[in-house]
């Protein structure tokens, strides 16, 4: 690699104007591409002390071997720059969006003289138009084997339509009703083209005028006495109706809008899309993208606009353009007034990007971002599972940390507490990369009080080694009593089960840093277990790898399964501490709710913990419900209920007059 030094323009010739500035390799490939309102600021940035860079960013500078810039004279024109250049040379440093999964269009052959409708994949072709991406292919078939019956537009292929042209019979669809039969001239070109152009309309959010226009029609039919065509009319107007009503309204005021959410952690990005048009959800579409730097989300977002639109993915809207009037969005882009700028001038009018605070704009966003963090987890999920995956991981962990094999076994250990209060720890266990949930433990903290994270970390680690040399030492015994081959036995004769310690990791991961490693080392050393397991520590912040002994973290690359692995073993471990921690607190909260309930003994507060667990569902509990439970009369039911709404009647004043009460 090379040095940044060595190609670093000298400060004074850097301009200090709007730009958009790339690297390049030694090769002459572009590897990375950027824009600045400030050119010079923004360059000197790179070149600033590399340990106080982004890892993604010292690669980056040391890949590259040149830096150059083109000045542009305003904000729009360096975005613009920007997007064309990213597109030509492709840089592999810049956040690429990949589609999760092929989402089907709705196309019809506009340019066409007999233009067709059909259901497809891929890319956009010039001169057809296009309406969704759609979730599900055979949804948007029946959908318009529907409409055909209202809108008998030609759907065939381009073989199918010569061969009956060629023979004068029309195909199937045009006995049936379903096609208006251009090819054997039953309609003209221009009558067929008024049919698409409906069939069309209707598919931009123009129903309401299509009913409209259908009534018309049945109407005139009706007074003119041709109740044949009348009655067809009036199915067609119903099978109109029928298609409408399967996209619910979620904007009354028939909005045409995009709405845009983003689900994001350290490594990744998901971005979930839906099309409403005339106020009904006509598409909607995902990608998930490696999230190769420290990009805010803001900056996220009109990244992914920008190429969004700029691209035409867009669904088509009742003018025509792929943007619609208004976009929502979950925070506001980096330079939302340049872009709606941007946006307003390809669609030709006013186009604002906003936030929703309140409504049913904010419901339907928050629907969205329901869908953006499914979609997350769910390529989370699929990503963990793969074996390959799980392998390359392994294998990458055993390289970086020089282990002699494989992590076959991880254990993880967190500490959870509230200002010192109800301290917890967690031991989670991964197996060949996968969570093993019977093997978890919970550990309470009771040697002390205060939020010492690392004294209780020193405490549930001595107790949980401590617990995996009692359970080697009793092998052990029991081994030379034995007198076949077998050897130690890691079942417990007492119980028939296995062993709850007696499984040693092959590494084990603490949340934290340095110190961290430090104090978790002293307790391997005291226990005589330096040397056999492998010990590390993973810092949140810039997850930096801490290895015991070693002055400066090891730093994995972003994109690799490795850390991927060790940030699933130390989120885990986190969840799992919460999720105990909270359980302990909202028992805790029970309990000095009931203390001064009269009647209440010890016997029956039990009960109520057991039977409720939690001070939510014991509030939602009625005098009738507690008066089921054992040994509860009607004066004891009644005090407990009077007793939780005099205590959330304090919680609410004390909220009113900015008061906090820790219980």
């Amino acid at each position: 690699m090379s040095d940044p030094a060595s190609y670093r323009p000298s400060p004074g010739s850097i301009p200090t104007d709007p730009g958009v500035y790339r690297f390049s390799d030694p090769n002459g490939q572009v590897i990375y591409v950027g824009k600045a309102i400030n050119l010079r600021n923004r360059l000197n940035s790179y070149f600033q002390d590399p340990a106080g860079l982004h890892f993604r960013t010292q690669t980056m500078v040391r890949t590259a071997a040149k830096v150059e810039w083109t000045v542009v004279h305003n904000e729009v024109e360096a975005l613009q720059l920007e997007f064309t250049w990213i597109k030509q040379y492709d840089p592999r440093f810049n956040i690429k969006f990949r589609d999760d999964k092929t989402y089907p269009w709705l196309c019809v052959t506009w340019s066409d003289e007999y233009p067709r409708v059909f259901v497809g994949r891929g890319s956009k072709r010039k001169g057809y138009r296009y309406f969704g991406p759609f979730g599900q292919a055979w949804a948007v078939r029946e959908s318009v084997d529907l409409l055909l019956r209202v809108f008998p537009m030609r759907s065939c292929s381009n073989g199918v339509f010569r061969d009956a042209r060629a023979s004068g019979r029309p195909c199937l669809l045009g006995h049936i009703g379903k096609c208006a039969a251009p090819c054997v001239g039953r309609v003209s070109a221009d009558e067929h083209r008024e049919i698409v152009d409906d069939f069309c309309s209707f598919w931009s959010g123009n129903t309401r005028g299509l009913e409209r226009k259908l009534s018309k029609q049945m109407r005139d039919a009706s007074e003119q006495m041709e109740y044949e065509r009348a009655a067809m009319l009036r199915d067609a107007r119903e099978a109109l109706r029928q298609a409408t009503e399967k996209s619910a309204v979620v904007l009354p005021d028939g909005t045409d809008a995009d709405v845009f959410a983003l689900a994001a952690d350290e490594l990744e990005v998901a971005v979930q899309i839906f099309h409403v048009r005339s106020g009904r959800i006509r598409g909607e579409r995902g990608w998930v993208a490696d999230r190769a730097d420290d990009t805010d989300l803001n900056s996220l977002i009109e990244g992914f606009l920008f190429s969004f639109y700029a691209d035409d993915q867009g669904s088509e809207t009742r003018s025509g353009s792929t943007v619609p009037p208004e976009v929502l969005v979950p925070v506001q882009p980096a330079s939302g007034d340049v872009l709606a700028e941007l946006l307003s001038e390809q669609r030709g009018s006013k186009v604002t990007i906003h936030v929703p605070k309140r409504g049913d704009k904010k419901t339907l966003l928050e629907t969205v971002t329901r869908n953006a963090d499914q979609a997350l987890a769910l390529h989370k999920t699929k990503r963990a599972a793969d074996l390959a995956t799980r392998s390359q991981a392994m294998a990458e962990l055993q390289e970086a940390l020089g282990m002699a094999g494989p992590p076959l076994r991880i254990e993880g250990f967190d500490i959870s507490h509230l200002q010192g209060t109800e301290v917890v720890g967690s031991m989670v266990v991964f197996e060949d990369g996968m969570p093993r949930k019977s093997e978890y433990r919970r550990f309470i903290i009771k040697s002390f009080e205060g939020s010492n994270d690392i004294a209780a970390m020193d405490e549930v680690l001595r107790r949980r080694f401590k617990r995996l040399l009692a359970d080697r030492a009793e092998m052990a015994e029991a081994a030379e009593n034995v007198d076949d081959d077998e050897g130690p036995s890691l079942i417990d004769p007492t119980t028939g089960a296995p062993r709850k310690f007696a499984y040693a990791p092959a590494l084990v991961v603490v949340d934290g840093g340095l110190p961290q490693v430090n104090a978790a080392q002293q307790v391997f050393d005291d226990l005589g277990l330096a040397g056999e397991i492998m010990l590390i520590g993973l810092a949140k912040r810039l997850e930096e790898v801490w290895i015991p002994g070693e002055d400066f973290p090891l730093i994995l690359p972003r994109a690799s399964e490795a850390l991927y692995l060790l940030q699933r073993v130390r989120d885990e471990s986190h969840r799992f501490a919460i999720t105990h921690h909270r359980n302990r607190r909202s028992k805790a909260m029970v309990e000095s709710v009931l203390d001064d309930v009269p009647g209440l003994g010890e016997v029956r507060r039990k009960a109520l913990l057991t039977r409720y667990g939690s001070l939510k569902k014991l509030r939602a509990a009625s005098v009738a419900d507690l008066r089921a439970l054992p040994g509860f009369g009607p004066q004891t039911a009644q005090a407990v209920v009077d007793a939780l709404a005099a205590a959330q009647a304090g919680e609410a004043i004390n909220t009113a007059t900015g008061e906090v009460t820790e219980l």
